[in-house]
C-alpha cells in the first residue's frame, strides 16, 4: 500500500469516531510538545467540554494564558503604544527576547506590512547596538495570506530549536500529517518554517558578504535583526529615495554582485524590487526574504530570477541605466546556477538511496 493511502486510510478511520479523533489529537499534541520542545501549547482543539470537570480546566487553562499576559504587561512597560489587538501578539513574540536579555524596550514601528511589522527596539546593553529591528509577523488571522505554493516547492520544513532553523526530518509522519491535514497544529508548523527560512537566509547571505541586516535572533513568530536607520527615521527604500546620478551606477552593479552571490548560495531572492532594498548614507541593504527560492529543488527558480532581474531594472532605468534584464538573467543563472554534471549525478545517487531506505523501511513495518 503506498505511504499516502495509507495516511488517508488512517485519516478516515480517524473521522469516524469522534472520541478516538479526539484521543488522537491529545496523543499527538503529547508528541509535539516532547519532540519540539515546546513550552507551552501553540494551540488549543476546539472540542466541548464532556463534563465540568473539563470546563473546569479548560476555564484555568484561559486564566493562566491571561494572567500570563498581564504579568508580562505589568513587568515589561513600552514606550511604544501599540494599536488594538496588537498589544497581546507584539509582547507574546518578543517576550523570548527580552527575558534573554536581547531588547529592553519598544520605542516605535517602523513598517507596516501585510504580513509583519517591523519595530525599532531598544537593545540590551550587552549586544553593544543603541537599536535593533524586531520583525514581527502579524497573527494569522490578522494577516492577508498569499498564495506562497511557488515558493515553497522543494523546501524542507524548518522547526525553531534553541533559537536555531532546524530541518524537521521528512519521515517524519505525524507532522507530514497536521500539515497535509491543515491541522492547527500543521499550520503553526508552516508559519515557523517560513520564518526560519527567512532567517537562515539571513545568517547565510550576510556571512557571504551580501549587504543584508545581520541577524541577531529568531523565535517562533519573530526576527531581531540590525536596525537601518536612526532615532529619527528608519532607512526609505529605494522606491521612497532619490539617487544622485553619481550613485545610481554603483549601487546597480552592487545588486547585481549581491544577486550573483546568492546565486552561489543557491538562492533566488522571490520578491526583489526598489520596495524591498534600503537606502542609508549612500549604501543598501536587501531585506524580505521568507519567499527565497532554493535553485537546486524548485522548478520556478530561473523564471523568478528574471522577475527580480526585470523588477531592478526597470529601477533603475530613469537613471539612464539600460541593461536588457533578459540578457543579464540568462548572465547570471549560467554563469552562477547552472548545475555542474558531478552534482546532478551525487543529488540522483542521494535521490535513489533515499528511495530505497524508504521501501526497505515499509516492507519491515
Amino acid at each position: 500500500m503506498d505511504s499516502r493511502d495509507q495516511v488517508q486510510q488512517e485519516d478516515d478511520s480517524a473521522s469516524q469516531d469522534p472520541d478516538s479523533e479526539w484521543e488522537e489529537e491529545m496523543a499527538d499534541l503529547e508528541y509535539y510538545q516532547r519532540r519540539f520542545g515546546l513550552a507551552e501549547p501553540t494551540f488549543r482543539v476546539k472540542r466541548p467540554p464532556k463534563n465540568e470537570q473539563e470546563r473546569f480546566e479548560m476555564h484555568r487553562a484561559e486564566v493562566q494564558q491571561v494572567a500570563e499576559v498581564a504579568d508580562l504587561e505589568s513587568v515589561w512597560e513600552i514606550t511604544y503604544t501599540p494599536a488594538r489587538f496588537e498589544g497581546v501578539f507584539l509582547r507574546t513574540s518578543l517576550r523570548p527576547f527580552y527575558q534573554e536579555d536581547q531588547i529592553v524596550d519598544v520605542m516605535a514601528q517602523v513598517k507596516g506590512g501585510k504580513e509583519a511589522n517591523v519595530y525599532r527596539c531598544k537593545a540590551h546593553p550587552s549586544l553593544e547596538l543603541q537599536w535593533i529591528a524586531a520583525k514581527v509577523y502579524r497573527p494569522r488571522q490578522f494577516r492577508n495570506l498569499r498564495n506562497d505554493s511557488l515558493y515553497r516547492e522543494g523546501r524542507d520544513l524548518l522547526a525553531a530549536e534553541d533559537g536555531r532553523p532546524q530541518a524537521i526530518n521528512r519521515r517524519d509522519r505525524r507532522v507530514a500529517r497536521a500539515v497535509n491535514k491543515k491541522s492547527a497544529f500543521g499550520v503553526q508548523v508552516r508559519h515557523t518554517s517560513w520564518l526560519m527560512y527567512e532567517f537562515s537566509a539571513l545568517q547565510t547571505l550576510y556571512e557571504a558578504g551580501v549587504p543584508v541586516p545581520k541577524p541577531y535572533a529568531v523565535g517562533e513568530n519573530a526576527i531581531l535583526m540590525a536596525y537601518i536607520g536612526d532615532e529619527q527615521m528608519a532607512a526609505p527604500t529605494l522606491h521612497e529615495t532619490r539617487l544622485e546620478d553619481d550613485e545610481a551606477g554603483p549601487l546597480f552593479d552592487l545588486t547585481c554582485k549581491s544577486l550573483a552571490v546568492m546565486l552561489e548560495k543557491g538562492y533566488v531572492h522571490g520578491d526583489l524590487s526598489a520596495f524591498n532594498i534600503l537606502y542609508w548614507q549612500g549604501e543598501i541593504k536587501l531585506i524580505d526574504f521568507p519567499q527565497v527560492i532554493d535553485i537546486h529543488a524548485n522548478r520556478s527558480a530561473q523564471a523568478v530570477l528574471i522577475r527580480d532581474v526585470e523588477r531592478v531594472c526597470q529601477y533603475f532605468r530613469r537613471y539612464g541605466i539600460r541593461e536588457d534584464p533578459n540578457r543579464l538573467a540568462d548572465e547570471l543563472w549560467s554563469d552562477y546556477a547552472a548545475p555542474d554534471p558531478d552534482d546532478l549525478a551525487a543529488d540522483l545517487s542521494s535521490i535513489m538511496i533515499d528511495e530505497f531506505e524508504e521501501d526497505f523501511e515499509e516492507e519491515e513495518e
